[in-house]
């Protein structure tokens, strides 16, 4: 017997449908979740960030219902694109953090681990590390969504393994390649395309 979809997965349907009201009913039950990752994100935020957790929060929220239908089915996939927004809009703000420097060459400092909270960071940091996980997601989605849902959507290893249904000692797997590829991509270190040479990696 099939299992009947959760409320989350019910209501995405709803929305795909054109059903109005529906995201309206979907926004409280996702809600926590959004905030707890608006949190992680904002955790240690640099002085003068403009973005409180709330501010965050609906931000999402107003950039996800202008994108509706939802490309997401299930739940999952909802908190993945919710992640890549978020993502998205402290990367538009750490663009406007940008070019509000004006003269001399900018030094991209190296990532903290990718444990620091994202709006903790240089903006030109963060520039870097978004444009580093385009290039990445040619290489894994799954690796990119690793690093979304952890460092942009503040899951933990957990969470993230219920979320891309895989196991947690995968997600743990996944989490060492793509810091470690990250960091060749920003700083050089082997030569650009040195994570790119084998694209298959090992990982399904």
């Amino acid at each position: 017997m099939a299992q009947a979809p959760g409320p989350v997965t019910a209501l995405l349907a709803r929305v795909n449908a054109g059903e109005r009201g529906a995201f309206d009913q979907l926004f409280p039950l996702v809600y926590a979740q959004l905030r707890q990752a608006a949190d992680y994100a904002l955790r240690s935020e640099r002085q003068g960030h403009t973005l409180q957790p709330t501010a965050l929060v609906h931000e999402v929220y107003l950039k996800l219902i202008g994108s509706a239908p939802l490309p997401s089915q299930d739940r999952a996939q909802f908190f993945a694109i919710a992640a890549r927004a978020m993502r998205q809009i402290l990367v538009d703000h750490a663009r406007r953090r940008s070019s509000r420097k004006r003269g001399g060459d900018v030094r991209v400092e190296p990532l903290s681990g990718l444990e620091a909270a994202p709006a903790s960071l240089e903006a030109e940091e963060i520039l870097a590390l978004n444009d580093a996980l385009d290039r990445l997601s040619g290489v894994s989605p799954r690796l990119r969504s690793v690093v979304e849902l952890r460092f942009f959507g503040g899951l933990d290893e957990n969470e993230i393994a219920a979320q891309l249904n895989v196991t947690t000692r995968t997600v743990q797997r996944d989490w060492a390649k793509a810091r470690a590829w990250l960091y060749r991509e920003v700083y050089g270190q082997g030569g650009e395309n040195e994570g790119t040479r084998k694209r298959d990696d090992g990982v399904a």
